[in-house]
C-alpha cells in the first residue's frame, strides 16, 4: 500500500474527494423526487422499495466489491461504481413502467455497493494512520456536500424542467466523477488481473469478524437514515415545504461543521468516546424529529441529526480501518458497509410498509428510530468496558 508522509492535501486526495462529491450528488439528487415519480407511474404502494431495493443490491455487492478492491485495485472498483450511475440515469427515461423502475433501482444500487468501499480503502492507503480520522472527515465532508447539493439540485431541476432532465443530469454528475478518478494513480501494490475466478466468493470473503463491532454501531445508526430517505419527502409536503431537499440541506450543512473536528479529535482521544457522543445526539435528534411537528422543528432536528452523523460517520470509518487486517482492508470496509446497507434497507422497507401514506404514523416511526439509536449507544458502552 502507498502511504505518504504526514501530508494529506495531495492531488490524489483532492481528486478522490471531489470524485466522491460528484458520485454522491449523482444518485442522491434523485431521492426527493422519486416517490412522486413512482406515484405518477401508478406504483404509490411501492414507495418503501425505492430505497430498500437500492440498498439490497448495494449490500449484496459488498463482498464482491471488498474482494475486488483487495485484488484488482481500488481505482477499477471506483470506476465500476460510478459507471453504474451513468448507465442507470440514462435508462430511467426509457423504462417507464413500475416494474422497469423497480428493476432500475436494483441495478442502480450496485453503484454504492462498489464506490464507497474503494474510496475508503484508497484514502487509508495514502493517508498516515495518525491523521486517518481527519482525512476520513474531509472525504466524508465532500461526500456529504454531494448528499446535500444533490437533493436540492434535483428538486430545483424537476421544479423548472422535467423528470428526464433530472435523470440525465444524474448521469452527467456520475460521468464527472469518473473523469476525476482517471486522474489518480492505483494504490494497491500487488494488483491482480481480473478473471471470472476473482468473482468467486467463499464464506470467509463475506464478513470480516474483526470489523463486526463497527458494523453493529453502523447498523443501529443508519437504520434511521433509511427511514428519513423514505419519509422525509412526504413529511416535508405535510409541513408545507416546497423543496423536498430542505431537510438534507440543513442536515448536511450541520454535518460539514463537525466532520473535520470529529475525525481529528478521534485521532487524539480515540474513536469510541467520539462515537458515544454522536449516538447521544442522534437519539435526541430523532426524538425531536417526531416531537416537533413544524418547519422550524424539522430544521432543528435536521441540524442535530447532521451533527450526530457528522460525528459518527468519519469516526466509524476510521475505526473500521483500525480494526482491519491491512491485507484485507477492503473486506473489513465492505463488512461495515453491509451493515450500513442493511440498516438503510430495513429502515426504508419497514417504515414504508408501516406508513402506507398515513401521515400521522410518521412521528411514531421516528420515536422507534430514536430507541434503536439508543441501543447502539448501550452497545458501544458495553463494548468499551469489555475492551478496557
Amino acid at each position: 500500500m502507498m502511504v505518504s508522509s504526514q501530508k494529506i492535501y495531495t492531488p490524489q486526495f483532492i481528486f478522490i474527494c471531489l470524485s466522491s462529491l460528484f458520485f454522491s450528488a449523482s444518485y442522491n439528487m434523485l431521492i426527493p423526487e422519486l416517490p412522486s415519480y413512482l406515484s405518477n407511474l401508478g406504483g404509490v404502494e411501492y414507495k418503501g422499495l425505492i430505497i430498500s431495493l437500492f440498498t439490497l443490491t448495494a449490500g449484496f455487492s459488498r463482498p464482491f466489491s471488498g474482494k475486488l478492491t483487495d485484488t484488482i485495485g481500488r481505482k477499477s472498483v471506483l470506476i465500476i461504481g460510478a459507471l453504474v450511475c451513468v448507465v442507470s440515469g440514462l435508462f430511467y427515461p426509457i423504462l417507464t413502467s413500475v416494474s422497469g423502475f423497480l428493476f432500475l433501482r436494483l441495478v442502480h444500487g450496485f453503484s454504492t455497493g462498489f464506490s464507497p468501499t474503494a474510496i475508503a480503502a484508497y484514502v487509508s492507503d495514502i493517508i498516515p494512520k495518525k491523521r486517518l480520522g481527519e482525512a476520513m472527515g474531509i472525504q466524508g465532508m465532500c461526500f456529504s456536500t454531494g448528499l446535500a447539493l444533490g437533493p436540492a439540485l434535483g428538486s430545483y431541476i424537476k421544479l423548472y424542467s422535467n423528470y428526464n432532465v433530472l435523470f440525465y443530469s444524474s448521469s452527467m454528475m456520475a460521468l464527472l466523477s469518473i473523469i476525476l478518478i482517471l486522474r489518480v494513480k492505483e494504490t494497491l501494490v500487488n494488483k491482480q488481473q481480473f478473471t471470472l475466478q476473482t468473482l468467486k466468493i467463499s464464506k470467509s470473503d463475506i464478513i470480516a469478524k474483526e470489523a463486526l463491532p463497527a458494523a453493529y454501531v453502523t447498523f443501529s445508526t443508519y437504520l434511521s437514515f433509511g427511514v428519513i430517505l423514505t419519509l422525509i419527502p412526504d413529511w416535508s409536503d405535510h409541513l408545507g415545504i416546497i423543496n423536498k431537499g430542505t431537510f438534507f440541506i440543513a442536515f448536511t450543512i450541520a454535518s460539514l461543521f463537525v466532520r473535520l473536528l470529529a475525525g481529528k479529535i478521534s485521532d487524539v482521544y480515540g474513536r469510541k468516546i467520539i462515537i458515544t457522543i454522536g449516538l447521544v445526539i442522534l437519539s435526541i435528534a430523532l426524538l425531536l424529529l417526531g416531537k416537533l411537528e413544524s418547519i422550524n422543528g424539522m430544521l432543528i432536528a435536521a441540524t442535530l441529526y447532521g451533527i450526530a452523523m457528522g460525528i459518527i460517520s468519519p469516526t466509524v470509518n476510521a475505526w473500521t480501518i483500525d480494526l482491519s487486517n491491512p491485507l484485507t482492508k477492503g473486506k473489513s470496509i465492505a463488512t461495515m458497509y453491509i451493515a450500513l446497507e442493511a440498516g438503510i434497507g430495513l429502515g426504508a422497507l419497514l417504515s414504508g410498509w408501516y406508513y402506507t401514506n398515513m401521515i400521522e404514523k410518521i412521528p411514531q416511526i421516528f420515536f422507534v428510530c430514536s430507541i434503536i439509536a439508543f441501543f447502539g449507544l448501550i452497545y458501544i458502552l458495553v463494548e468499551n468496558n469489555q475492551k478496557s
